[in-house]
């Protein structure tokens, strides 16, 4: 079956839209089951100050159900980006960011305590989608979470505080090109419909994947990405994507190029300093001989003169 690529933009967004198929999307990725799901009305795509790309960005207020039938509130907030300097520049951009969600009284919740109701943040979850490879490791999907513990013994604090939940938030890590084709786990599953290795060779906007392979539960998005494809609004802002990327590489060429110019000039300068600081040291060099020559020719005048003075002027 035919697939839109839902590392295009437009596609993934399209995917997200349906309620149903986001929640089961972020409930595979975290790992618990969110019993209810919406957007927030941050969704952005933030432009960066040094690239005319975007990194795209999803923001959800969701409810989770744990396993001992607890909810708890949570802002899930997804970024897909394509290189690494797209999330990178995000950095400075998404500590601000995350500091207005926390102060978003939208993204807060009520809680009763001694008879006084205190309103406390959301915890964050954020989840990278990334179209590039880590330095360091090629595992598909990442989590990294927070840990309390005990400075003094050492030892893990199993029990969460809210305070300390609304200081800092777990980070979900998807690496687009090290996913594999040997799917055992519901994720790796899941996953499996970015894997850029399943593009028909003449139309990077299609995947060709096979429905029946995958678990029941998930032939739902395989079915929606297909009809993605017979979407014309989608497939004309692929090519808008494509366009703006070629663009992008285009100038990042003519930068790289511009920056070899400048480079082999700074070198050729360096070089001639160099040939100038040579021809002054030879110079400095030939100055030196040069006072020498005159203090050996005036020290000779002198014994000369010394000499002369010890023969006799009538010597018969």
């Amino acid at each position: 079956m035919k697939i839109a690529n839902p590392i295009y933009d437009v596609v993934f967004k399209y995917l997200m839209q349906d309620n149903d198929i986001a929640r089961l999307i972020l409930s595979t990725i975290i790992g618990e089951e969110i019993e209810a799901l919406d957007f927030l009305p941050q969704e952005t795509a933030i432009a960066l100050e040094e690239r005319s790309l975007t990194v795209y960005r999803l923001d959800f207020s969701a409810r989770i159900r744990k396993p001992d039938g607890a909810a708890r509130n949570v802002i899930i907030e997804i970024q897909k980006a394509k290189f690494a300097a797209d999330i990178m520049s995000r950095i400075t951009n998404d500590r601000r960011y995350l500091g207005s969600q926390y102060q978003n009284k939208a993204n807060t919740y009520t809680v009763t305590i001694a008879g006084k109701k205190i309103e406390r943040a959301m915890p964050i979850i954020s989840i990278y989608f990334l179209g590039y490879r880590l330095d360091h490791t090629s595992a598909p999907a990442i989590k990294v979470a927070r840990e309390y513990r005990d400075l003094v013994s050492g030892e893990e604090i199993q029990e969460r505080e809210a305070f300390i939940e609304s200081l800092t938030h777990d980070s979900y890590v998807i690496q687009i090109p090290c996913l594999h084709p040997d799917r055992k786990t519901d994720l790796e599953w899941l996953l499996g419909i970015f894997d850029q290795r399943l593009i028909i060779s003449d139309d990077k906007h299609i995947l060709e994947i096979e429905e029946k392979s995958y678990p029941e539960k998930y032939r739902a998005i395989v079915r929606l990405l297909h009809r993605a494809t017979t979407e014309p609004k989608v497939k004309e802002t692929m090519e808008a994507e494509d366009e703006i990327l070629r663009e992008l590489q285009d100038l990042e060429r003519r930068i790289a190029g511009k920056d070899k110019a400048i480079e082999e000039k700074d070198k050729a300068l360096g070089e001639k300093d160099k040939a100038i600081e040579e021809r002054d040291k030879v110079i400095e060099e030939k100055d030196k001989a040069m006072e020498e020559k005159d203090k050996a020719l005036e020290e000779s005048r002198y014994i000369i003169r010394e000499l002369r003075k010890r023969i006799p002027e009538n010597p018969l």
